[in-house]
């Protein structure tokens, strides 16, 4: 009897684990890169910061409601951020503050994104 009720207490603890959705990122790096393309000149020569560069990282910030979606929001601006010949850094990680949005990580390509929570 006793191992009866084990194996159904087994079955069940599998079905509810199978049906625990993974947390997925719903942001792609295509998104992230829309967003951030109007502040590729800026971040390499600085000047004013656009308003549709700010627009685009508002945005961001917006869309990124879940811990997946940061880290993947991050690891895209890392990955952009890495492309940009010329990039001038201090422009990239100060230009969240720039634009009054609150990023909960520096941009940089040295950004560990599995810490963004």
């Amino acid at each position: 009897m006793a191992s009866a009720v084990m194996k159904l207490a087994l079955v069940a603890l599998i079905c509810i684990v199978v049906a625990v959705p993974v947390a997925q990122a719903a942001i792609t790096c295509g998104q992230v890169t829309h967003n951030v393309a109007p502040c590729f000149n800026y971040v390499k020569s600085g000047g004013a910061v656009p308003a549709a560069c700010c627009k685009g990282v508002s945005n961001l910030n917006s869309m990124a409601k879940t811990t997946a979606d940061r880290q993947q929001t991050c690891n895209c601006l890392k990955s952009a951020a890495g492309s940009i010949k010329g990039l001038n850094a201090n422009l990239a990680a100060g230009l969240p503050g720039k634009c009054g949005v609150n990023v909960p990580y520096k941009i940089s390509t040295s950004t560990n994104c599995n810490n963004v929570k």
